[in-house]
């Protein structure tokens, strides 16, 4: 008797600890109220229409409780949102999209502020450049432009761009390295703004990422010339009646040897707690193994790498230091 009473004790202690495993992982962290998601960058450009694209997938796929709340913060080429985020430690409602200016912003401006100020979630894709032209011109090929810069005055060819002292006039100082000549950048405050300059003939070419030009790229506005990557994109459907990404070349195998990939990627404020970074890992994972992310990611022409964790930090790093050398080599570096 006193047997059975003991292994009945002994059960009713084992389903008790059961339920408070089951109670507690069920308690798992989520949010408990909308989630404040910071774009450090203008309306319309790469940033702001992936950070769209995420708030829409994930209300669709009901991957949220809490509904993500996009709110572009682009002052100061992006230190407006970078500082917020980094202002608002312990914060897991609030995380950040981030792209080049992660990197730009604070070594051309002098800004107080570091990735390190923040905490990483992952890293969604990389995403490419592209020397587009507008299709009115007589240009067909990379060469066909360089040899008309080379031809021409110093300053002679605009060339339109996100922002001063970023990605763009990254890419733009080392085509003009290339080619010797000297070219005039303007700076719009999004990449929007930027395809629309050279839809207007107002700018000679721009290295929108794909997403940025492919509607004016598709309505037969603007023409792609090559892509700054090591090898064309693995995009085989058809953009236009006649080309898709995978038919764009590389700009190395059109001689111009600049190579310029950017981060796309999720960052959350310091001091927040692991548990609050998984969620959200598990949130992003979910959309990018979602039917809506290959269609987008196709349409971006995105160079789809995701990491998380150590290695993500360590492949941030390594850009920081190489955004260090291209500034540098650019003297684009605040005077200290």
């Amino acid at each position: 008797m006193s047997h059975i009473r003991r292994s009945g004790v002994l059960g009713a202690a084992v389903a008790v600890c059961i339920a408070a495993v089951q109670s507690m992982s069920a308690a798992a962290w989520e949010p408990t109220k909308p989630i404040e998601f910071v774009v450090p960058a203008g309306t319309g450009g790469g940033a702001d229409q992936m950070a769209r694209f995420l708030q829409g997938t994930i209300a669709k796929n009901n991957l949220s409780k809490q509904p993500f709340i996009v709110v572009n913060k682009s002052g100061g080429a992006g230190a407006e949102g970078f500082l917020d985020v980094k202002g608002s430690k312990g914060d897991p409602h609030k995380i950040v999209i981030t792209l080049s200016n992660l990197f730009t912003t604070p070594l051309a401006t002098g800004v107080p502020f570091s990735w390190k100020d923040l905490t990483p979630v992952s890293m969604l894709a990389l995403d490419e450049f592209v020397l587009w032209v507008n299709a009115d011109t007589p240009y067909k090929t990379a060469q066909d432009y360089v040899k008309a810069i080379k031809a021409g005055e110093n300053g002679q060819f605009k060339m339109a761009g996100t922002g001063s002292k970023q990605e763009d006039q990254i890419v733009t100082v080392a085509l003009e390295k290339a080619t010797g000549k000297k070219l005039t950048y303007v700076p719009f405050k999004g990449g929007g703004d930027v395809a629309v300059q050279l839809v207007g003939k107002h700018v000679d070419s721009t290295v929108n990422n794909p997403i940025e030009a492919v509607a004016h790229w598709r309505s037969g506005a603007l023409r792609p010339l090559c892509v700054f990557d090591s090898k064309p994109m693995p995009y085989p459907n058809k953009i236009t009646a006649t080309q898709s990404w995978q038919d764009i070349p590389a700009c190395k195998s059109q001689g111009l040897d600049v190579e310029y990939l950017m981060l796309r990627g999720i960052f959350m404020p310091p001091g927040v707690t692991q548990e609050q970074v998984d969620w959200y890992v598990g949130v992003f994972k979910k959309v990018l193994e979602s039917p809506d992310w290959k269609k987008f990611s196709e349409d971006a022409a995105f160079n789809n790498t995701f990491m998380t964790g150590k290695q993500f930090a360590d492949w941030v790093q390594a850009a920081d230091n190489t955004h260090h050398q291209l500034m540098q080599e650019a003297g684009f570096l605040a005077a200290k």
